[in-house]
């Protein structure tokens, strides 16, 4: 089975390289350190300092696995086949949030890039579902746990 492809933008692209790039150069050096000097204060049995930066180092080459994966099955917006008429990957969306009677905004990002506290949505999220492929004065109805929630699309340009 083919694995599924992660949707980056170009930003998030070069935040995870740039991320890539720390761990394995200073955050590997660092913690490498670390276990030195927790070694030569002698016994490694009841060393806490050990235990910690070999957890640490356990940490950072997880992270680093996930991130080389990401990577490798990364397919990166082409920004210059971005359609305005239409929402899709990479779109700043302003809907009209019909029951609160409120405008807001979102960027459509992949999975990896989401962070609804800067408003950044899965295309993968119930929300990021109905909207792709839509236009400007759609009304889209999202299922959620608590009922179902109307927004009319304002607004659609390029996030980044």
């Amino acid at each position: 089975m083919a694995e599924k492809k992660n949707m980056l933008t170009y930003e998030g692209l070069k935040k995870l390289e740039d991320e890539l790039q720390d761990l394995k150069v200073n955050k590997r050096q660092e913690v490498a350190q670390k276990i030195k000097e927790a070694r030569e204060q002698g016994d490694l049995s009841e060393n806490a300092e050990y235990d910690a930066a070999k957890d640490e180092q356990r940490d950072i080459e997880a992270r680093i696995e996930e991130i080389e994966k990401i990577l490798k099955n990364a397919e990166v917006i082409d920004e210059d086949e971005f359609d305005s008429e239409t929402v899709n990957f990479g779109s700043e969306v302003t809907l009209h949030d019909m029951e609160i009677d409120e405008d807001v905004v979102y960027k459509i990002v992949g999975s990896t890039e989401a962070d609804i506290l800067k408003n950044k949505i899965s295309n993968e999220s119930p929300l990021g579902i109905a909207l792709m492929k839509k236009r400007i004065g759609d009304v889209v109805t999202v299922e959620a746990p608590d009922g179902n929630f109307d927004y009319m699309i304002k607004e659609i340009k390029r996030a980044f």
